[in-house]
């Protein structure tokens, strides 16, 4: 279904979003821009209009907080994403999950392939999904392919956390949700989540709720 915005120049739009100062609104799940592959970035924005869009979707993560962002979360079609992670996770976290810090990274046309067989699974929430969180296995190595926002070809391997993250925001960039992929039976509110399944793994949600784990 055709929105208003949809009938708007991609720049225009982004323009729009950018009049005020700020973190720009995120879009939640429900919204037809969520659910659309989105157009490659080409040049569709002028190099000054670029870095601004990238600062505010830095802005956005930052004070959400999240560790990506996609352009379709604040309403823009447009196949970019950002992501970063301080990883300030306990030391038994970060073992178990892989979660390595990550700098800002700007991720344009990014496109991700399976790494060997090997799949993780950990709860996992969405900025566009706000209050809960489920368990999504995913590729536990994956080979990352694109353009940084200065045009420069990124061709890299991330494992672990980092991992995930690539994944989770590609795939908002296919039109995918983190639900799409979940294991519905571990769907938590946040308080529950923090409740009961604060442990380092899934493994004590799988057997108390009922899922598998690969």
């Amino acid at each position: 279904m055709e929105t208003p915005s949809d009938r708007v120049p991609l720049a225009e739009r982004v323009e729009q979003l950018l009049l005020e100062e700020g973190p720009l609104p995120i879009v939640a799940a429900g919204h037809p821009v969520l659910r659309r592959r989105t157009v490659p970035y080409d040049r569709q924005l002028d190099d000054a209009l670029l870095a601004r869009f990238v600062q505010a979707l830095r802005v956005t993560m930052r004070t959400a907080p999240g560790v990506g962002l996609a352009a379709p979360q604040v309403g823009v079609g447009l196949r970019i994403a950002v992501i970063e992670d301080p990883a300030p996770v306990p030391e038994e976290v970060r073992v178990a999950r892989g979660r390595e810090p990550q700098p800002f990274r700007v991720l344009v046309n990014p496109a991700y392939e399976a790494v060997g067989t090997e799949r993780a699974a950990f709860f996992e929430g969405c900025l566009s999904v706000p209050g809960y969180q489920a368990v999504v296995a995913r590729h536990a190595a994956v080979r990352l392919t694109g353009q940084d926002e200065h045009g420069r070809e990124l061709d890299e391997e991330f494992t672990g956390w980092p991992a995930r993250i690539v994944q989770h925001e590609t795939d908002h960039l296919d039109g995918t949700l983190y639900l799409d992929r979940a294991e519905l039976r571990s769907l938590s509110c946040n308080a529950a989540a923090a409740r009961y399944w604060g442990q380092p793994t899934a493994e004590e949600a799988a057997r108390a709720l009922g899922f598998d784990l690969p």
